[in-house]
């Protein structure tokens, strides 16, 4: 039977880790975690499930995770992070197949996001993640802060169940991480020169709540459907408008030293 390493990277998450690590207990033979330097009580919870923690300042969250399967032992990997945890379901899924994990190439599952106040059963769902891989063909990939895992093969299982992700307390809460994360978006476009206008911004986040809200029927999640499609109209238009500013700000530059 392969062994499984399970890998989280960590940061100030002494709320919401102890639920995550409750919930791999039966598939995890080894528990890795790599954290960002936290100063709440995280590590002292995660202590008391593995010994194998790790302590590096936050390189990126691709880079972060690609670490940590770095310092596994096992080849196979299941990789969560700490606002999500594997339902009963799911868990059942993963045992079952333990013993035959080379059939496939990597094995995909659905992430179920309680947002708030109310599980999303549309807007954000089911949002397929592939999170059980060989690290032999499989790697962590993307662009930052939106990582997913590249693989070399084409067999990829989807099991059955879901990954709860436990994603935002409060509106407050997800308003931080637009500001944060749209700064590491808007830096990730420059990098890799994305070609962006005046009307970028609000074209890409037109699209992006017409998808949410409409084609993947968010309006029947209620309120908080609204208010996660008005929010992640407003994530991508704040992301392109900060690469357009940052843009401008060079060419501006550009010109002064001409």
């Amino acid at each position: 039977m392969p062994n499984i390493s399970v890998c989280i990277i960590s940061f100030n998450e002494e709320k919401k880790i102890e639920d995550c690590l409750k919930s791999i207990q039966t598939v995890a033979d080894e528990i890795i975690i790599v954290d960002s330097l936290s100063t709440d009580n995280t590590l002292k919870i995660a202590g008391e499930y593995t010994d194998k923690i790790f302590h590096q300042k936050f390189l990126g969250h691709i880079e972060q995770k690609n670490l940590a399967v770095e310092k596994a032992s096992n080849d196979w990997i299941l990789s969560l992070d700490c606002d999500e945890r594997l339902s009963d379901e799911l868990r059942d899924s993963i045992l079952k197949i333990k013993d035959s994990l080379d059939q496939a190439d990597a094995y995909r599952m659905p992430r179920k996001t309680f947002y708030i106040y109310r599980w999303l059963n549309h807007c954000w769902y089911p949002d397929l993640k592939t999170r059980l891989f060989n690290r032999n063909t499989s790697h962590w990939g993307g662009t930052n802060p939106h990582d997913h895992i590249i693989t070399r093969g084409s067999n990829i299982i989807q099991l059955d169940g879901d990954i709860y992700h436990y994603s935002f307390d409060s509106i407050s809460d997800h308003l931080k991480t637009i500001d944060s994360f749209t700064e590491i978006g808007a830096d990730e476009l420059i990098r890799k020169n994305k070609p962006i206008n005046v009307f970028s911004p609000l074209t890409h986040a037109s699209w992006t709540f017409i998808k949410l809200y409409l084609i993947k029927r968010g309006f029947l999640d209620g309120f908080a459907g609204l208010v996660v499609s008005v929010l992640s109209y407003m994530h991508v238009f704040v992301k392109y408008s900060k690469a357009y500013i940052k843009y401008r700000q060079v060419e501006l530059e550009r010109k002064s030293k001409g």
